[in-house]
């Protein structure tokens, strides 16, 4: 019996949702005949994967230490085979400044922005209203203000003694209208899309960490009611960005569509995407005929070194 520890807790902002998608994915693991052992991932991950020796190493942590190459790092170094991403991709991703980078010149379309300190950008609108400002390297829609039209000082909150969201910035041109998301399974064959998804967020200005995880915060359209070549165009540009990042396993690429522009622009690409059963990649796997057991058990099928 393949044995699976599942990675999951961990030290950043995004603990508890880390949490929460480990359990669930340990459910399905163990529903689909895996031996399972879940692991809250701490500063002694190290031997406690020594004293386990797992056959795959599940990773189910989000944000900083779990999403940014450190995880994958640490399991090639202990010879553990482990899911998604590997060490490089995971890292670029995380960087949002940098897998801009990376994004557009596969073709991706991304939105204008500038890199800077977050007390600079407190001192001086670093662009014109309007404008978004968000940590380079945090998920889950942590520590991003949003600058109206017509705003006449920044945001001081950035500024802030007790920020914990860190002292780098990316500050993009507001892209109004839809937002979009997309996951891809891909592996060693290629990158495959699956559908794309509409997130309606009724009682928050936008598709912020309580719409995201407050019962009730959010509306999924599945499939979302757009233009057909524009659904598909959300598709491609999402295996796109899969390939250019060099993604393993599962990733879920973010869009803004404005209809009235035509204009469809990437915002970022999740390597570590949430994993309970009503997150967005397994409703999306769902949707293509994949259960959530089944879907859990092609990553750990996926697995490997040398990612």
């Amino acid at each position: 019996m393949t044995h699976v520890a599942v990675l999951m807790g961990g030290m950043s902002a995004e603990r508890p949702v880390s949490l929460n998608s480990g359990k669930a994915c340990a459910a399905a693991l163990r529903g689909a005949g895996f031996k399972v052992t879940e692991v809250d991932a701490g500063r002694d991950l190290a031997e406690v994967l020594n004293q386990l020796r797992p056959d795959v190493a599940f990773n189910v942590l989000h944000g900083k230490f779990g999403e940014d190459g450190c995880i994958p790092g640490l399991l090639e170094v202990l010879g553990i085979p482990y899911t998604h991403s590997g060490v490089l991709a995971s890292s670029m991703a995380m960087k949002k400044d940098i897998a801009k980078i990376i994004m557009a010149q596969a073709g991706v379309p991304v939105a204008h922005g500038v890199t800077v300190d977050r007390f600079a950008a407190a001192e001086a609108h670093a662009l014109p209203p309007p404008y978004v400002a968000k940590p380079v390297s945090e998920g889950s829609s942590l520590g991003i203000v949003i600058v109206k039209e017509g705003r006449s000082h920044p945001p001081q909150e950035l500024a802030r003694a007790d920020w914990p969201y860190g002292d780098v910035l990316l500050v993009e041109e507001f892209i109004p209208g839809r937002e979009l998301t997309c996951a891809v399974m891909g592996s060693k064959d290629g990158p495959k899309a699956l559908g794309v998804i509409e997130v309606l967020s009724p009682t928050t200005e936008f598709y912020d960490y309580e719409a995201k995880y407050s019962k009730g915060g959010s509306i999924h359209v599945l499939p979302a009611d757009i233009k057909p070549n524009v659904y598909r165009k959300v598709q491609e540009l999402s295996e796109r960005a899969h390939a250019a990042l060099g993604c393993r396993g599962v990733s879920r690429a973010d869009f803004r569509y404005d209809e009235a522009s035509d204009r469809l622009i990437c915002l970022e690409v999740n390597t570590q995407p949430g994993m309970t059963e009503t997150s967005l990649v397994p409703e999306l796997a769902a949707h293509a005929g994949l259960s959530f057991g089944e879907l859990v058990t092609w990553l750990v099928e996926d697995a490997s070194l040398e990612r």
